[in-house]
């Protein structure tokens, strides 16, 4: 029964639109269509011949056949009448063509649309057309690959805000500790300012109570020769008025003590009674800067804290570091290292002589040298020229130079000092009490030079701390 009613669907369909018989018409060569697609066909070949056989019609209005269309509506009233009011919907909002209220059933991959088959079929006939239903999957395929490329980047953003937030947090962080040792370095500043301007200031005082007990001193040996004088002056001054017998008796002895006393040198003022002011202000402020230059350090390299591995711990004025048992909380920003313990430099070379010291300690595993700015920090790489890093490196008890050669030494290495000569494109590596030279890499330098460490895992060991040490060039 079904394929009869099959047989008896495709006898009643147009062979234009594909659907059901609507007002038909019958030519000549007894081939039917709707006579509304008839008509469109016709005038959009601007022929009246037949859609199927090409046959020329002999009639320009070909009447409806109305057996036909009695017996189509009849099968067009089965199909509506067994219909869904739903499926109705659908085939409603799912129309190509709104003179044909056309189903979609073919789609034009070179136009990116579904084609009425009655108006525009004959215009795709040199374009690749398909089956709705192989455009739809298709379609929807390469639409589940767009919604996954927008997740992975929806989830690449996330993990960037993600990262964001940690840097915001570690940001705040850093403010406080910074802050504190800023605050606690010019208090160590301001204690040793205090210290000095109290001990200047004391000094001051010292020599002012010391120049004022001499002039104390001077002045009461003063007072001691004018009260001596002024008794002289005193006893000439009566002899004066005795009369003649009673001078001439006593006189002599008057006379010989005024006369001694007047032989007396003059008094004379001491030198040096006054504060040396020149003592105290000259050159004041740079007397104070050279001693304090005793009290402060100077580093030739500072580490850089950015780029330090989550498992390395720097001092608090960033001159030397340690690899601790525990990770640490930090951000995943574009400067840190993360797949090995290592970290750079703050400051990077692209010109000139550059000398600093490395004291390594005991440490079982280290690596220290130069690396380029651009190595990947992120990934798998070997400390060697073929990546940019220049090194020298200790591990299981041998020291090797990055380009698998073993170095020979005296001794074991404690310090060792790191020498650039970037134009000549060298880093050479000593040892800091005789200068005896260890290795020295060659190489053409094409970007700006970092400074370089690297811990490995000294096991159950116990270490200390790799220290950047002042050196001379």
């Amino acid at each position: 029964m079904a394929e009869k009613v099959r047989l008896l669907e495709n006898y009643l369909s147009c062979h234009v639109c594909s659907e059901t018989f609507r007002d038909p018409v019958s030519l000549s060569c007894n081939h039917s269509f709707c006579s509304s697609c008839l008509q469109k066909f016709w005038k959009q070949t601007k022929n009246k011949n037949c859609p199927i056989c090409k046959r020329k019609s002999s009639k320009d209005d070909p009447i409806v056949n109305f057996t036909l269309k009695e017996l189509a509506d009849s099968v067009a009233g089965r199909q509506k009448s067994g219909s869904s009011e739903t499926e109705k919907g659908e085939k409603k909002l799912t129309v190509v063509c709104s003179k044909h209220e056309e189903v979609p059933k073919l789609f034009c991959v070179d136009e990116q649309r579904a084609v009425c088959t009655v108006c525009d079929f004959s215009l795709h006939h040199s374009h690749k057309v398909v089956p709705v239903e192989e455009a739809v999957s298709d379609l929807k395929e390469q639409l589940k690959s767009d919604l996954k490329s927008l997740q992975d980047k929806r989830n690449k953003y996330k993990q960037v805000e993600e990262t964001y937030n940690e840097v915001i947090q570690h940001s705040k962080k850093q403010l406080l500790s910074t802050e504190r040792q800023i605050r606690a370095e010019f208090n160590k500043l301001q204690q040793f300012l205090r210290e000095e301007e109290e001990s200047r200031l004391a000094a001051l005082r010292e020599e002012e109570e010391q120049k004022g007990r001499t002039i104390s001193r001077e002045m009461k040996m003063i007072e001691e020769q004018i009260s001596s004088l002024s008794d002289s002056i005193s006893a000439v001054e009566e002899e004066l008025q005795k009369h003649s017998v009673p001078f001439l008796s006593s006189y002599k002895d008057t006379q010989s003590r005024a006369r001694a006393q007047s032989s007396v040198s003059d008094p004379q003022l001491v030198s040096g009674a006054l504060i040396d002011v020149a003592k105290h202000l000259g050159n004041l402020s740079f007397r104070v800067w050279e001693k304090m230059k005793e009290k402060v350090h100077f580093s030739p390299v500072i580490l850089d804290s950015n780029t330090a591995h989550c498992c390395l711990y720097l001092s608090d004025d960033l001159t030397s570091v340690r690899r601790g048992d525990t990770k640490q909380q930090l951000p995943d920003n574009p400067e840190r290292n993360t797949n090995y313990c290592t970290l750079f430099g703050s400051e990077g070379f692209s010109s000139g002589k550059h000398s600093w010291e490395v004291e390594v300690g005991d440490h079982p595993v280290w690596f220290v040298g130069l690396v380029k700015e651009s190595v990947d920090r992120k990934g798998e790489c070997s400390a060697s020229p073929k990546y940019g890093i220049w090194c020298l490196m200790h591990h299981s008890g041998k020291y090797t130079n990055g380009v698998g050669q073993t170095v020979t030494v005296k001794k074991s290495l404690q310090r060792i000092r790191v020498q650039l000569d970037y134009d000549r494109g060298e880093v050479s590596f000593y040892h800091p009490e005789d200068m005896t030279h260890i290795c020295t890499h060659r190489d053409t330098f094409t970007e700006k030079l970092f400074p370089y460490f690297s811990i490995g895992n000294a096991g159950d060991a116990k270490t200390s701390d790799i220290k950047i040490c002042q050196t001379e060039i």
